[in-house]
């Protein structure tokens, strides 16, 4: 159904921030899950109540009128009051929530995320959950821009004054190798130093962090492939195309090339990173803290607990915070 023009809608108005932020009406359509048509007629109708043309649709990115930063300024905090409102609302009973839209990172799709809703609809009946998956970065930079509610994801540094941050989990990076390529009663780093190193990309934060560090340890390691997935980084190295370095998470997520693997501590200065749930401060009430609650027995039972089974020595380097 089609709002009425002359009647400025909350829809209307989450759709015109979208198209801002995003530069484009496709764009800002994928972003929010509607056609582009129907983005389109939403900011039709939006101008025609308001009686002002908000967005200049001609150029390439789509620009804001002298009219649309007016408007842009006060649409922030329009939404801000609904969320609050809708918040407000459901404080006391989380069933009355009627969307929670969820970003988790990837390292969770399989183990984590599917047994966390199943808990969250039991409280949360007849709401609709919206879940993305993705890297943390980008999970951050939707969070930011309204399009999730709450986020689970590695930390980035430098955290905003408008974000709330639920730390859950502390892990510490480890080396993997191909079963029986080096000595493990031998010194570990010149073993290493004659492989190549499978690296994670340095497109993404993990990777930069990871780069990062083996420079402060004035390491230069020959590495031939660079790669964003797990599971490839994982067979490879178990192949013996060389050794890579990666996070116990990463290693339970591909898990099924366990027996081709010998893992190790870092042969140098620990690294770690911290998982956080992070949500918009103020807006969600307790809810960011009740769903981190939720959490940590989870994680708990089914990433720390078979982590340590399989390598005792994680139970130093795994902690739920």
């Amino acid at each position: 159904m089609v709002d009425s023009p002359g009647r400025i809608t909350l829809w209307g108005v989450e759709v015109f921030v979208a198209t801002a932020e995003e530069g484009s009406i496709s764009a800002a359509a994928r972003r929010l899950g509607a056609s582009a048509s129907a983005v389109s007629q939403q900011l039709t109708n939006l101008e025609a109540a308001i009686g002002a043309t908000l967005l200049n649709r001609n150029t390439r990115p789509v620009a804001l009128t002298p009219a649309g930063e007016i408007f842009r300024r006060r649409a922030g905090n329009i939404l801000n009051e609904a969320a609050l409102a809708r918040a407000e609302l459901a404080m006391a009973d989380m069933s009355a929530l009627t969307r929670f839209r969820l970003g988790m990172i990837e390292d969770f799709e399989t183990e984590i995320t599917p047994r966390l809703l199943t808990r969250l609809a039991g409280d949360m009946k007849g709401c609709q959950f919206l879940l993305e998956t993705g890297a943390s970065h980008s999970l951050y930079d939707q969070l930011d821009a309204r399009a999730l509610d709450v986020i689970v994801a590695a930390d980035m540094g430098g955290e905003a004054e408008w974000m709330e941050v639920h730390p859950l989990l502390s892990e510490g990076f480890v080396v993997a190798a191909q079963k029986g390529a080096v000595d493990p009663a031998q010194p570990l780093l010149p073993q290493l130093q004659a492989l190549p190193l499978v690296h994670y990309t340095t497109r993404h934060h993990m990777g930069r962090l990871l780069s990062s560090h083996l420079a402060r340890q004035n390491l230069t390691l020959a590495h031939r492939f660079e790669l964003d997935s797990y599971h490839a980084i994982l067979a490879l190295v178990g192949q013996g195309a060389g050794w890579t370095i990666l996070t116990p998470l990463a290693l339970m997520r591909a898990r099924r090339f366990a027996d081709q693997l010998d893992v190790f501590e870092l042969p140098f200065e620990p690294l770690s990173r911290r998982i956080s749930l992070v949500a918009r401060k103020g807006i969600l009430q307790d809810m960011p803290k009740r769903v981190a609650k939720e959490l940590k027995p989870v994680l708990t039972r089914h990433v720390i607990d078979p982590a340590v089974a399989a390598y005792p020595f994680m139970a130093g380097v795994l902690e739920i915070l």
